[in-house]
């Protein structure tokens, strides 16, 4: 009796449940943390602004000495923004830029455009109220507001939050350490003239290119001959010093596909084919302390297994927070009227009307499908589509996030 295969949601459970946030944190200089995992939370030590400011260029005034059209007053002093003004004197106005501090004793900023210059007094075309184009202090972040949570992501805008408040270092987990390599006696690099039945290894590139991406610190070993000896010792070895190894091809159930079974001699295999295509042989286990991740050898596929199940793991491994990729629901530019038992993820693109329109060849190697694509459409098993329906679309922006 064939064993009935793994669903998505159980395969996403099983990875996911499987894995522990590394545990060392180390400090190191905010321009350097791109792409790292915040260990701690942190916490400004500085309000912002850090006092009541201009919100854009104007004038700054008491509003009491405004409460008419036409108001015509002295202008007293200017205060460009880097700079403390003087207490205001009443009955004058101070000339003021974005992002100065207003002087004391003034109430709002009246924007250049609604006032009327006659050499060194101004004339008011607007009657203004009480914070009018002031950012008050505090405003934007409180004194020891939150600012990023522990497992955050440090993206540049992250970096820049927290270089805003003063941050010149940061606690970061340390990087993951991924060891990866191909098998395949047909694979070589390119740059090498192909002999016959010889492809070139996209997958080492692919892979590298996605880790790199995520942070993690890559050991590339390569490719490994379709051989079970040779498989075994490269898992050992990939395994000695990794957190996690993460190989593409020979997961499959061919006589060249060794892969399960050196796993099974090093390790144990908890997790082998999924019902999903394109990624049916995805494998999940440990060869010694290391995680393993055995990913198909065809490109496409290999590359959606990654994004959809091997990011979401890597991304627990480094300690950041758990966010679920959003996706959304669009007019099906298709039709589909022999659905495929295992649930599908077609490579498509957003038209004009917002349709999902899928790359005319799905085949798992069809590798231009995925620089043609913007997004991934979600079939249910045995779901037929017809031309309009809505169906779940993942954006790459988000899987790749």
């Amino acid at each position: 009796m064939t064993q009935a295969l793994m669903s998505f949601e159980e395969g996403v459970a099983r990875l996911l449940s499987a894995v522990e946030p590394v545990r060392d944190v180390e400090l190191i200089d905010t321009l350097e943390a791109r792409g790292r995992v915040l260990a701690d939370a942190l916490y400004s030590p500085i309000s912002i602004p850090r006092q009541d400011t201009a919100a854009m260029d104007g004038y700054a005034v008491r509003c009491a000495e405004l409460e008419r059209v036409g108001v015509l007053l002295p202008v007293s002093q200017r205060i460009p923004a880097g700079t403390i003004g003087l207490p205001l004197a009443e009955g004058t106005v101070a000339r003021i830029f974005t992002g100065a501090p207003l002087p004391e004793g003034a109430d709002a900023v009246v924007m250049q455009e609604r006032v009327e210059v006659e050499g060194d007094r101004v004339v008011f075309r607007h009657v203004p109220h009480p914070g009018e184009s002031v950012r008050r202090a505090g405003s934007e972040i409180a004194l020891g507001a939150e600012i990023l949570s522990a497992g955050a992501v440090l993206t540049p805008q992250a970096l820049a939050l927290a270089a805003s408040v003063g941050f010149d270092t940061l606690p970061v987990r340390r990087r993951v350490r991924v060891a990866i390599f191909s098998t395949g006696d047909e694979l070589v690099m390119p740059g090498t003239p192909l002999g016959p039945g010889q492809i070139y290894n996209a997958n080492r590139y692919q892979l590298r290119a996605l880790l790199e991406g995520m942070g993690c610190l890559v050991d590339d070993h390569g490719v490994v001959p379709d051989r079970l000896e040779a498989t075994r010792l490269a898992l050992h070895r990939a395994a000695d010093a990794a957190d996690v190894v993460i190989t593409s091809g020979g997961v499959s159930v061919g006589e060249e596909d060794h892969v399960v079974a050196a796993v099974r001699a090093q390790g144990r295999l908890d997790l082998w084919k999924l019902a999903i295509k394109p990624g049916k042989p995805l494998a999940y286990g440990r060869v010694g302390a290391a995680h393993f991740v055995g990913l198909p050898g065809n490109p496409v596929s290999a590359f959606v297994t990654f994004v959809l199940f091997v990011r979401p793991f890597l991304r627990r491994l480094q300690g950041a927070k758990e966010a679920a990729s959003r996706t959304l629901r669009v007019p099906a530019g298709f039709a589909r009227t022999r659905p495929d038992p295992r649930r599908e993820f077609l490579r498509v693109r957003l038209d004009a009307r917002g349709w999902a329109v899928p790359y005319p060849d799905q085949g798992s190697s069809a590798l231009a499908s995925l620089v043609w694509a913007d997004g991934l459409v979600d079939l249910p098993p045995g779901t037929p589509v017809r031309t309009g329906d809505l169906v779940r679309y993942w954006p790459l922006a988000e899987l790749l996030n």
